[in-house]
């Protein structure tokens, strides 16, 4: 194990340099020790039961995305993610070792698309840690997070924001604790992955950003490049904006309150990678997101339909930001 990395608050140690991740040698103690390439030798398929949890979603042979096993292996219990491309992960039921294969079809790249995005999440989900399914970026020193449902425009708002030198602490998921009073959300790492289209908005071609990997349909923003920033330390969570439907209204964008119960429906609607909670857990994420609605303000926004208006939103949600910070006593926190 030589490679050390940082992400999600979590210190993570791997026999192969991971893709889209930045060193990090501080990474120690090590929360997470990760196996690219290799599984355990006693995992087998004719050792699993029932799924513990299948995909309605299904590629075009009619296969299931993922296919979830729960393993048991002498005092302790394992979870192996099969997806239908032939990648494979172990993870142990502390969320504290994780081990993944893939087929020579695909490749690391591939592999650390998973790794980086539902497999760490739910390595976070196992440890306790509430994710939402959204973006985080810092204004004036204090976390936003952008929640909404799959093309509600998350990251084209946060990569619209890191173009205006807004710095990004998180796309796709966001990891919160609880500290001193306050909430923070823990840094991802220095990409925001967008579809073509987004690109083609931003920056006027589908071909402007990097793919992601040769095989998927993404690309991504390389936020240690020139003009762009990376938060790399946890910041105190200021306010919660909901990205709603898009509308042609000529007010838009404009920004609302959410009274805190409405706030909290959202909020657990739009939390990451809960398929696999059991009722303990669940009952924990709803205490967690309940303090969290009742403490951080909660707002919802609707974009205009035209792309064109997308920097008018950036400016509504800073200026509105403004407001709701200035009526919030923040707690000072650690960088460390």
């Amino acid at each position: 194990m030589i490679n050390g990395y940082s992400i999600y608050g979590l210190r993570l140690q791997a026999n192969r340099p991971i893709p889209g991740l930045v060193a990090c040698p501080k990474a120690t103690p090590v929360d997470v020790q990760i196996w690219l390439g290799s599984a355990p030798p006693w995992v087998d398929a004719r050792s699993a039961k029932q799924p513990a949890y299948i995909s309605p979603y299904h590629n075009k042979q009619g296969t299931p995305i993922l296919t979830v096993w729960k393993l048991n292996h002498l005092t302790e219990h394992y979870f192996w993610l099969c997806y239908s491309d032939g990648t494979k992960f172990v993870i142990n039921g502390s969320g504290n070792r994780i081990w993944a294969t893939w087929l020579p079809a695909t490749s690391l790249e591939d592999t650390a698309t998973y790794l980086l995005g539902p497999i760490l999440g739910f390595v976070l989900r196992l440890r306790g840690i509430t994710c939402l399914h959204a973006s985080a970026v810092a204004i004036d020193g204090r976390a936003v997070i952008l929640v909404g449902p799959a093309g509600a425009g998350k990251s084209t708002t946060a990569a619209a924001l890191a173009r205006l030198g807004y710095p990004i602490l998180s796309d796709d998921i966001v990891a919160l604790s609880e500290q001193k009073g306050a909430f923070l959300v823990q840094p991802a790492y220095p990409r925001l992955r967008l579809w073509p289209e987004s690109a083609q908005i931003l920056y006027g071609s589908k071909e402007a950003l990097p793919s992601l990997t040769p095989t998927w349909n993404k690309c991504y923003l390389d936020l240690t490049a020139d003009g762009y920033y990376f938060q790399n330390y946890p910041l105190a969570l200021a306010a919660i904006y909901i990205l709603r439907e898009r509308t042609n209204d000529p007010q838009s964008p404009f920004i609302e309150g959410v009274w805190a119960h409405a706030g909290l429906i959202h909020l657990i609607g739009n939390t990451y990678v809960n398929y696999l909670l059991d009722k303990p857990q669940r009952a924990q994420e709803f205490e967690f997101l309940g303090r969290l609605a009742a403490n951080v303000p909660v707002r919802q926004i609707y974009p205009h339909a035209d792309p064109a208006c997308l920097s008018e939103l950036c400016q509504v949600i800073r200026d509105d930001f403004r407001k709701v910070a200035s009526t919030i006593q923040f707690q000072v926190i650690d960088k460390e």
